[in-house]
């Protein structure tokens, strides 16, 4: 049974300005580098990023991203200072608790979020997703 996410490993074709963004925009920990790579600590979160060739330009245009925590009294300062670094949001927030969702350098889709699986689940309750059960 799985138990929680070990890693997550982000292919970036610019490690320097990847390291930068991820560090000095999204506050994560420095714990290592290497000639192609990093690894980073994003709260508890084990996070690499490794230099790819192939990686990607542009975003997909799919939904799936990355959401990381953020306390609820500091979302406005970190929001604030990605919109100020000019990094693409790709999507409005309409629901439950604070988030942005936005690129990061390489196109992968990220979102900080304030709340969690049970704040989710209960205000779907109160207003639930079409064809919506539950099974907690």
């Amino acid at each position: 049974m799985i138990i929680g996410i070990n890693h997550i490993t982000l292919s970036v074709h610019d490690l320097p300005q990847s390291m930068t963004f991820y560090i000095e925009t999204l506050g994560c920990k420095l714990l290592a580098k290497w000639d192609r790579g990093v690894y980073l600590l994003a709260g508890d979160l084990w996070l690499c990023l490794t230099l790819d060739h192939k990686t990607r330009d542009s975003a997909l245009p799919e939904y799936t991203h990355f959401a990381f925590n953020v306390s609820s009294e500091n979302f406005s300062t970190i929001a604030e200072k990605i919109k100020k670094a000019g990094i693409t949001i790709f999507k409005e927030n309409t629901s439950e608790g604070d988030s942005l969702y936005f690129l990061d350098p390489n196109g992968h889709k990220l979102e900080i979020h304030t709340s969690d699986w049970r704040a989710r689940i209960a205000a779907c309750k109160k207003a639930p997703y079409s064809g919506m059960e539950f099974f907690i």
